[in-house]
């Protein structure tokens, strides 16, 4: 086994626990706004989004929790908590650029936690089940 086989558990437990951060957009949508691109946007239909976004990844933070516990579910949360970074990544990069500088936290934190889970991934293909 490689390190990152044996230690899935406590990387799966840290992003996941990184990632539920966002659950401060989801409370104080402008504060979550500010703190990952240094700009926030007003009224009621940007409440509505910021708070559901923030909900969204929050979630993904907590199945990352549960899958650090749970083996059996790791492949397919690891999926999910990659795909949603990847997308997250795109998006900054091709309509976000003026937030790259702020956003770059994020960015390289987002990119580490995918190498991992993808590596993880590949190494154990083989005792993949869904």
């Amino acid at each position: 086994m490689t390190f990152i086989t044996t230690q899935i558990k406590w990387i799966m437990l840290i992003t996941g626990l990184v990632t539920c951060s966002m659950f401060q957009a989801f409370l104080f949508p402008e504060n979550g706004l500010n703190m990952l691109f240094g700009a926030s946007i007003d009224g009621p239909i940007a409440d509505v989004v910021v708070r559901n976004w923030g909900a969204l990844i929050g979630i993904v933070g907590m199945l990352l929790i549960f899958g650090a516990f749970k083996p059996h579910s790791r492949p397919l949360i690891l999926i999910l908590g990659a795909g949603t970074k990847i997308i997250f990544i795109g998006l900054i990069l091709i309509y976000g650029s003026d937030y790259l500088e702020t956003a770059r936290g994020a960015i390289i934190f987002d990119s580490l936690a995918i190498l991992l889970y993808l590596i993880y991934l590949i190494q154990n293909r083989r005792e993949l089940t869904f």
